[in-house]
């Protein structure tokens, strides 16, 4: 019984609905609202309110007799479970229409690919110009000598500008001195080239945008932009984490950081192969 109670609820009886409509099935003939409150244990003083809502939503009928006295009959169970599946129905077939034009649609973080050096540099240069609080690069000297004035033109108009450069590079600033640049000392460009294959090239706008690709020995490229923030952000922490070596390599000198990479059972396990980061 009790299940047959906690059903009808989730069909979306009341509780007192739910019970009156079991007594009213389990009468097996008409009873009046009496007969209901003390066969249900709905109370006498809603007993009547209880009935005119089962009544109202079809799942009870009224019937008046000579002396003007009203008793109850149920709709069949049968009836009733057909009526609530074909509402139900009808509702899952609206919403199904009626619910996606109220939903937001999720933003979508645009990404695409790059297919040679001209596209990525110039979707370099896009993020450059739309920055407006700070850059990261991590870039060779024949890419930063392309994207230069691009650069120049964002810390004027103050952004923070931080710069790696693999191999010694102009300085883009000039005299003003309104952006940093890092030459990447630790490790040595060369090791670099010759373990990656190519010259890696990394330009983030405002930790929101970001340029990510490689250029080959024989000339290719490849590359892709993202306005994906969690993938900007990664791409920003690993040129700040690049200069954060730089910076600690001078603080403390090279070869002490070749010998914590090249003794520290952590860093060993970081680097993977025992290495320490300049090849050495």
């Amino acid at each position: 019984m009790q299940d047959v109670l906690e059903h009808l609820q989730r069909l979306g009886m009341s509780g007192y609905e739910a019970k009156a409509y079991v007594a009213l099935v389990a009468a097996g003939k008409p009873i009046n609202g009496y007969e209901v409150a003390k066969r249900s244990g709905v109370p006498r003083s809603t007993v009547y309110e209880t009935l005119g809502k089962l009544v109202a939503r079809g799942a009870a009928y009224e019937l008046r007799g000579a002396a003007d006295a009203t008793d109850y009959l149920p709709l069949p169970p049968h009836s009733l479970l057909d009526r609530l599946r074909r509402e139900f129905d009808g509702s899952v077939e609206a919403l199904q229409t009626a619910l996606p034009s109220v939903v937001a649609a999720p933003e979508a973080h645009p990404i695409h690919n790059l297919k040679d050096g001209e596209a990525m540099l110039a979707r370099a240069g896009d993020v450059l110009a739309g920055a407006r609080r700070d850059l990261f690069l991590s870039v060779w000297p024949q890419e930063l000598r392309r994207l230069e004035g691009q650069v120049r033109q964002a810390a004027g108009r103050g952004v923070e500008v931080s710069v790696m450069t693999f191999g010694k590079a102009a300085d883009p600033f000039g005299e003003n001195r309104v952006g940093h640049v890092y030459e990447h000392r630790y490790s040595a460009p060369e090791a670099v080239l010759q373990d990656l294959g190519y010259r890696l090239i990394v330009v983030v706008g405002d930790r929101r945008e970001a340029v990510v690709g490689g250029f080959g020995r024989d000339g290719s490229a490849w590359g892709v932009y993202t306005a994906d923030p969690a993938v900007a952000l990664m791409a920003a922490e690993y040129v700040r984490q690049d200069i954060a070596l730089q910076i600690l390599a001078e603080r403390v000198g090279a070869d002490e950081l070749n010998r914590l990479f090249a003794t520290d059972p952590g860093l060993l396990r970081l680097l993977g192969r025992g290495r320490a980061p300049n090849g050495a």
